[in-house]
C-alpha cells in the first residue's frame, strides 16, 4: 500500500471538471498538500494507507470556494450604513469612517474576522482589495488561507499612501515580498475608472505586463458612473480602459452592471474576466449584470461577495444561489445559469480569473488540496436527487463542516484550527465601540 498524508472518503465527490460530474462513493488521496488521486472508496481503501483518514458518509466534497472580489477588512463596517445608493453610501458614510479609523491594526483585525467567516462558509481563497495590503497578507499567512492580494491604487490620500505614485511604490514592495509565497499571489488593484487617472492606469498596465500579474478593478458598477464618465470624457469607462490597453486577459472587471451589446462582444474578444457580485449589486440597487449574455460571448465570469459593508456577508453559497436565480430573471430563461455553471463560477472560474487555475479551482490530481465538505444529510437537503442542485439551491454555509487549504485542515467539524475565534470576536466588538459615531 502507498503511504500518504490524508485520505478523504465522501458520499459524493464533485470535481467541477469535467463539468457537472458527480462521483458517487469516491475518495480523494492527498499528499504534501496536493491531490494525488480521485478514486472509488473501495479502491482507495485497498491502495492507500493514510496518516489521517476522514470519512464523510453524507457529504459532498467540492473544490474550495473562491471569493473573487472582496474588501476583507470592511467586515468591521458590517451594517454601519445600509439601504443607501452607492455614491451616498461611499461619500457620506464609508469614506469618512475609513478616514477616521483605517490603520494597519484595523486591516489586520478586520481581515482576521473576514477569514473566520469565509472559512466557516467553505471559502478557501479570496481576492482582496483594500488599504494596507501588507497587513492583509500577513493575516492570510498566519491563518494558512489562500489569497490574491490586490495592491490598491487610488488618486486620493489615505492612511496607507498619499498619492497614486506612493500607492504603486508601496504595492510593488508587497508584490516583491510575496513573489514566491505558496498561498499568496498579488494583483494590481486600481479602485475604479472614476478614482484613478490615466497616467496611473498606464503605469499599472506597464508594471502588470512586466510582472505578469492581473489587474482587479471596479468597472461599470452603476449607471451614474457610466453617465458621469460620458459627460466628463465623452466615452464610457470600458472604452477608456480599452484605449489605455487595459481590456485584456489580465483584467478582472468587477460588477459590470451597465453593459451594452457591443461591450459584451468586446469583452468576449479580449479575454477579460468579469466578477459578478449579485447580492451587493442588489442591495445597492446598482443594476443587473448580464451574466447569460457574457457567458454566451465566451467571457469567463467569476463570483464575489464584495465587502461585508455592502453585502452584508461573505457567503459564497448565497452568491451562487442569487447568481443562478437572478440570471434566469434577467435573461427571461430558466436555463440561463444552471446549478453546475454557478458552482463552476464560484470555483474554477474564480481561479482562472486570478491566474491560478493550474493550482486550484477543481478536484484534479496535481492541484492543491483546497477542499470543502458540505453535509447533505439533514432535513434541509434531503432527499438528494441531484447533489449539485442541492448545493446551489438548498444548502447553505451552515452545512459546511470541513475545509482544507493545501491539505491543511483549517476547519474541522465546524471548528477553526488556525484562527482564535473568541479573540477575533473580542477585537471586532472593540472596533464597534470605537466606531459607534458612524452607526
Amino acid at each position: 500500500m502507498q503511504t500518504i498524508d490524508t485520505l478523504i472518503h465522501a458520499r459524493w465527490v464533485i470535481p467541477v471538471e469535467p463539468d457537472a460530474t458527480v462521483l458517487d462513493h469516491h475518495s480523494v488521496a492527498i499528499d504534501q498538500g496536493r491531490i494525488v488521486e480521485v478514486l472509488s472508496n473501495a479502491q482507495a481503501q485497498e491502495k492507500y494507507r493514510a496518516a489521517t483518514t476522514r470519512t464523510l458518509s453524507e457529504h459532498a466534497l467540492i473544490p474550495g470556494l473562491i471569493n473573487a472580489h472582496t474588501h476583507a477588512a470592511m467586515s468591521l463596517m458590517r451594517g454601519i450604513a445600509d439601504d443607501l445608493h452607492l455614491m451616498d453610501w461611499l461619500q457620506n458614510h464609508i469614506w469618512p469612517a475609513e478616514g477616521k479609523h483605517v490603520s494597519a491594526q484595523f486591516v489586520r483585525e478586520g481581515t482576521q474576522l473576514a477569514m473566520a467567516e469565509m472559512l466557516r462558509n467553505g471559502t478557501t481563497c479570496f481576492n482582496d482589495m483594500y488599504f494596507f495590503p501588507d497587513e492583509a497578507a500577513r493575516a492570510v499567512d498566519e491563518a494558512g488561507m489562500r489569497a490574491a492580494i490586490s495592491l490598491i491604487a487610488i488618486d486620493f490620500p489615505s492612511a496607507w499612501a498619499a498619492n497614486a505614485d506612493e500607492y504603486l511604490h508601496k504595492g510593488l514592495a508587497v508584490c516583491d515580498q510575496y513573489r514566491d509565497h505558496p498561498l499568496i499571489t498579488t494583483l494590481f488593484g486600481p479602485h475604479a475608472p472614476y478614482t484613478v487617472s490615466d497616467a496611473a492606469l498606464e503605469n499599472i498596465r506597464i508594471y502588470a505586463d512586466e510582472l505578469d500579474v492581473q489587474i482587479h478593478m471596479h468597472v461599470h458598477e452603476t449607471a451614474h458612473e457610466v453617465a458621469d464618465s460620458h459627460t466628463r470624457t465623452g466615452e464610457r469607462p470600458l472604452a477608456r480602459l480599452q484605449k489605455l490597453g487595459l481590456v485584456t486577459p489580465r483584467l478582472l472587471a468587477v460588477h459590470m452592471t451597465q453593459l451594452n451589446d457591443a461591450e459584451i462582444v468586446t469583452l468576449g474578444a479580449s479575454g477579460a474576466h468579469v466578477v459578478h457580485c449579485p447580492e451587493s449589486n442588489l442591495k445597492l440597487a446598482s443594476g443587473y449584470c448580464r451574466v447569460h449574455d457574457l457567458l454566451q460571448a465566451g467571457v469567463n465570469v467569476a463570483l464575489g461577495t464584495d465587502g461585508a459593508a455592502s453585502n452584508n456577508d461573505l457567503d459564497m453559497f448565497g452568491e451562487m444561489r442569487s447568481a443562478a436565480l437572478l440570471a434566469k430573471t434577467v435573461a427571461n430563461d430558466a436555463s440561463a445559469l444552471p446549478a453546475a455553471r454557478a458552482l463552476r463560477m464560484a470555483t474554477l472560474n474564480g481561479a482562472k480569473a486570478l491566474g491560478i487555475d493550474a493550482v486550484t479551482g477543481s478536484i484534479t490530481p496535481g492541484k492543491a488540496a483546497d477542499l470543502t465538505a458540505v453535509y447533505l444529510g439533514g432535513p434541509e437537503t434531503q432527499p438528494v436527487y441531484h447533489p449539485i442542485s442541492q448545493l446551489v439551491y438548498a444548502a447553505g454555509r451552515e452545512h459546511v463542516t470541513d475545509v482544507w487549504v493545501a491539505g491543511k485542515h483549517l476547519l474541522k467539524d465546524r471548528e477553526l484550527t488556525t484562527i482564535d475565534l473568541p479573540a477575533v470576536l473580542a477585537k471586532a466588538r472593540a472596533w464597534q465601540e470605537k466606531m459607534k459615531p458612524f452607526d
